[in-house]
């Protein structure tokens, strides 16, 4: 007579759950912070003519890239959002069904990494361009 035997599965460890939720917090304030400052980048041309409006001097007609490059910036903060939660919902859906952890083929840091270095370099070649 054959014995078969159930096994229960064991509970989950609330670590590694609370570690998920906080890792996804964090990337939310990193899209939000990316998001804040994309406004401020994106209305510090609107400041420079309320400033220029005090003084003798003209105000500048275009708002140069600080309006565009502000607009990348909310847009990538958005974008991160929406990918550190599509990451985190497939991550607790593994979870729950007992498979295991299994990394991304990218990595959300890496890519906003490279993306933000490429946005520090345009705009540094930008202010250099401008000049003094």
């Amino acid at each position: 007579m054959a014995e078969t035997t159930t096994t229960t599965p064991e509970p989950e460890d609330p670590r590694i759950r609370l570690a998920a939720e906080r890792t996804v917090l964090a990337w939310i304030r990193t899209g939000l912070a990316l998001m804040g400052f994309g406004f401020v980048v994106a209305r510090f041309s609107l400041f420079l003519r309320e400033l220029a409006a005090t003084r003798p001097i003209p105000a500048p007609t275009s708002t140069g890239i600080s309006h565009w490059l502000g607009m990348a910036l909310v847009a990538i903060g958005v974008l991160v959002n929406v990918v550190a939660g599509v990451q985190h919902a497939r991550f607790l859906s593994r979870l729950k069904r007992g498979q295991p952890y299994v990394p991304p083929r990218w990595s959300l840091a890496v890519v906003v990494t490279v993306v933000m270095a490429l946005v520090g370099v345009g705009l540094t070649a930008y202010l250099i361009h401008l000049g003094p």
